[in-house]
């Protein structure tokens, strides 16, 4: 699978060159031909067949020195997607000796490093790149997402802004900065980003997944499936779309779905340890615990090191009343990888069965913060009747009856007037989030309100600045829309409120739009009363709209998160769900 991944990602990164349209092949007629021929063949994903061509064309002594370093290029970007580094190596060293001024050849053999895990060798390259091209967008990005995984969030941010600004049209700039979002836990900048990537290609996979990963992380496990279910509808035979689907059905408490996922995972990969692993947990909270211990076993007798099958062994024996027979199997999974969530989860459950409450609790609230999807952790915490996380009040932070809370290494705000809403304050630079005002809306938008913070300082040619956000609050629904900029310094981001709708355009000149159901107005009498709003449609950007959220509650549940089967809720699931 790391392969497929790894091929995946070259196909996207490396580019056959550019050639300037005067260059005069006289003399290599042949080799000419052959190079045509190449690149339709490759066009046409015919790797193996391009590379004989292009093996032919090189083979012609009248080709010139720039042509026959554009072929050797081409020649290696052919051998990459093929998943062969070290003669696209040797291809694109020729190319750069040839002819070293090229930049492309530098931005292909960096994104090649960079795929193999030479990072600092292929920032070397992009920077290479960049020298001679200072517009090549492209190597922008590419350096992005080598700084990132060096640590470098700063520099991979300035990088993937600028990548954006150079092609707006590109979704691969705003993929990579959402994931950047991500990783520093800004799952909704992240939301923001991949809808507007999905927007400039509506049949983009990766967006759609990531999209559902950044809001698995924010809890919207529905709304996840249906990223996901776009995703699974260009993308057929993708086993890893299937298995996080799987899991999300779980978190909903969609049982039979989630199964359904899981079995096609495993047909789609017979060999894949993890689509088995989600089955038998998906079969193991529908009791069928026996077919749930054939699936571990096999998925052992796949992959013996996988601490998560041990795991999902020791529980499955819990379920059965059996602990005891887990608990090597939990010993087994703390030696291979002890910091796993779902580790942290089975030593839990093995604790609580043996009475030992206080140390269940302390794994349940490790393995809940580590891992979102791990629903089952949350439910035993609220079956033990503890608190889901730890948390400590900041009240300099604070303002008004809005209260800034740590929990972990994030700060969150909350207001007893909305119970059960927590309102993460994600942070874009340096400092901690001040909370400096709360505005609720009328007319059209009531029921709404905006809770606006602090969210870091950055450097400018002004000096550090503050950076403002404002969460976009559905009171009734006690959910978080949006959190959008609002100003940074003295410049300001354009909210504009027209007749039930905001539009948001950021510094960085990109638009959000989200539109608002509102309810019937009310009268100032009312205005203290509960809020009733029926919902906000996820944002979009100028593209094809998103798509609302599911209205229906999640259906009754026991204390293993299993439920009974809910009903199709969009034209969506109909058409594409299993």
């Amino acid at each position: 699978m790391r392969a497929a991944r790894i091929a995946s990602l070259l196909t996207a990164l490396l580019l056959p060159a550019v050639l300037s349209p005067g260059t005069s092949l006289a003399a290599g007629e042949t080799g000419l031909q052959r190079a045509k021929e190449a690149a339709i063949a490759l066009q046409r994903n015919q790797v193996a067949r391009a590379i004989e061509l292009y093996t032919e064309a090189l083979a012609d002594a009248g080709v010139p020195n720039d042509r026959r370093a554009a072929l050797h290029n081409d020649r290696g970007v052919a051998y990459g997607r093929l998943n062969q580094p070290r003669p696209a190596i040797e291809d694109f060293n020729r190319s750069v000796q040839l002819f070293p001024e090229s930049p492309s050849v530098y931005n292909n053999r960096g994104s090649l490093l960079l795929a193999f895990g030479q990072v600092q060798e292929a920032v070397k390259d992009f920077d290479r790149a960049l020298l001679l091209a200072p517009g090549y967008a492209g190597a922008y990005a590419n350096r992005a997402t080598a700084l990132a995984q060096l640590g470098d969030a700063d520099g991979a941010m300035r990088d993937y802004n600028h990548a954006a600004r150079l092609m707006p049209q590109s979704p691969a700039p705003l993929t990579g900065r959402g994931r950047l979002h991500l990783a520093q836990n800004r799952p909704h900048a992240a939301v923001r980003d991949f809808t507007r990537a999905i927007a400039r290609d509506a049949k983009f996979a990766a967006g759609y997944r990531a999209r559902a990963e950044a809001r698995i992380a924010l809890e919207q496990f529905d709304e996840a499936v249906e990223d996901l279910s776009r995703a699974v509808a260009f993308e057929p035979q993708n086993v890893e779309i299937y298995v996080l689907r799987g899991y999300c059905y779980l978190a909903s408490r969609n049982g039979s779905s989630a199964i359904k996922d899981f079995q096609r995972a495993a047909e789609l990969d017979p060999r894949s340890a993890v689509a088995l692993e989600g089955l038998a947990l998906a079969l193991a909270k529908a009791d069928a615990h026996d077919d749930a211990l054939n699936n571990l076993a096999r998925a052992i007798e796949l992959d013996p090191r996988s601490a998560q099958a041990f795991a999902y062994r020791a529980v499955v024996y819990r379920w059965m009343g059996q602990p005891e027979l887990g608990e090597k199997d939990v010993e087994r999974a703390m030696k291979l990888e002890p910091a796993r969530p779902e580790v942290m989860w089975a030593r839990g459950e093995l604790a609580e069965a043996a009475g030992n409450t206080e140390e269940a609790i302390n794994e349940f609230k490790r393995a809940a913060a580590a891992r979102p999807l791990l629903r089952d952790a949350i439910a035993a915490l609220e079956r033990l009747g503890a608190a889901t996380a730890d948390e400590t009040n900041v009240p300099e932070l604070s303002f008004e009856k809005w209260n800034v809370v740590l929990r972990g290494n994030r700060h969150y705000a909350v207001n007893p007037e909305i119970p059960k809403l927590a309102v993460p304050l994600e942070m874009i630079g340096e400092g901690a989030p001040r909370i400096v005002d709360w505005d609720l809306r009328t007319g059209n938008t009531k029921g709404i309100g905006v809770l606006r913070f602090i969210a870091g300082r950055a450097e400018s040619r002004n000096g550090a600045e503050d950076i403002e956000y404002g969460a976009v609050i559905d009171i009734q629904a006690r959910a978080v829309v949006a959190i959008e900029q609002v100003r940074q310094g003295t410049r300001l981001a354009l909210w504009e409120w027209d007749d039930g709708r905001l539009d948001v355009t950021g510094l960085d000149g990109f638009k959000n739009e989200y539109t608002i159901r509102s309810s019937r107005p009310r009268d100032v009498a009312q205005e203290r009363a509960p809020r009733r709003v029926t919902g906000i449609e996820a944002p979009k950007s100028s593209g094809p709209p998103s798509w609302a959220p599911w209205a229906q509650p999640s259906p009754p549940s026991d204390s293993r998160g299993r439920g009974q089967k809910p009903q199709p809720k969009t034209l969506f699931d109909l058409l594409f769900k299993n």
